[in-house]
């Protein structure tokens, strides 16, 4: 059906129709996410992959200390109690202070849901992690927690705020955090591929059922809840 003819129906088919490939896209980043870990579990003790010890042998020779400060300091953002209790509380609060109350709830599912399947995919796939890693980390390394928790704020986000820069922001900064999980040696490449697709679809499978809410919300007003709104 062309652009055009969408547009033409009522609101509710036609957000129907915008949203069913992105909900099947989002499906099936699980699926490869989850065939992803089923071949690392199948592999001989859970080995990295050819490309994996590739890329990890490039890291690990072009290591520098001036790589090694942004790269710690992506570790902080993406992970521990920052990452798992301070930005979501943050992100949430911010959200409703400025009367997007929809989208907080919204958030807080898939960020909620994707640490979650990460958690569950990294006990079940149970894939130890680099030798050459340079952090303290949890047990398991398939998926990227990092990577995960990065794509789902990406998406989530992209999804409230409707803005180009936000997905451009969104998608830097979930490849830099896909790059120094590496090179910290937290994680295999394709770990982190794991996590991204996990993070992802998490946050558009999320959106779905809150996407007329999330749309009539983004069209209402946002001055913060210390300002009165005028009608």
């Amino acid at each position: 059906m062309a652009k055009a003819e969408i547009h033409d129906l009522d609101p509710a088919t036609s957000l129907r129709i915008q949203r069913f490939w992105p909900l099947i896209s989002a499906i099936v980043g699980v699926v490869l996410a989850g065939a992803l870990g089923a071949v690392v579990v199948l592999r001989q003790n859970r080995q990295p992959f050819g490309f994996d010890a590739e890329w990890m042998e490039e890291i690990v020779e072009h290591r520098a200390p001036f790589w090694e400060v942004p790269s710690y300091v992506m570790n902080f953002l993406g992970g521990g109690i920052f990452a798992s209790l301070v930005v979501p509380i943050l992100t949430i609060v911010a959200l409703a202070l400025f009367r997007r109350r929809w989208a907080a709830l919204y958030y807080a599912i898939a960020a909620a849901l994707s640490v979650t399947v990460v958690q569950v995919l990294k006990t079940v796939v149970a894939r130890p992690r680099p030798e050459d890693i340079l952090v303290t980390s949890d047990f398991g390394s398939f998926p990227s927690g990092h990577s995960a928790n990065a794509a789902t704020i990406a998406v989530t986000l992209g999804i409230i705020f409707a803005r180009t820069w936000v997905w451009v922001a969104g998608s830097i900064y979930t490849l830099l955090m896909m790059l120094s999980r590496t090179y910290l040696g937290a994680h295999w490449i394709s770990d982190t591929i794991g996590g991204l697709l996990i993070g992802a679809a998490v946050g558009v499978i999320v959106w779905a059922p809150f996407a007329y809410k999330l749309r009539a919300e983004n069209r209402a007003n946002h001055s913060p809840l210390w300002v009165r709104s005028v009608e």
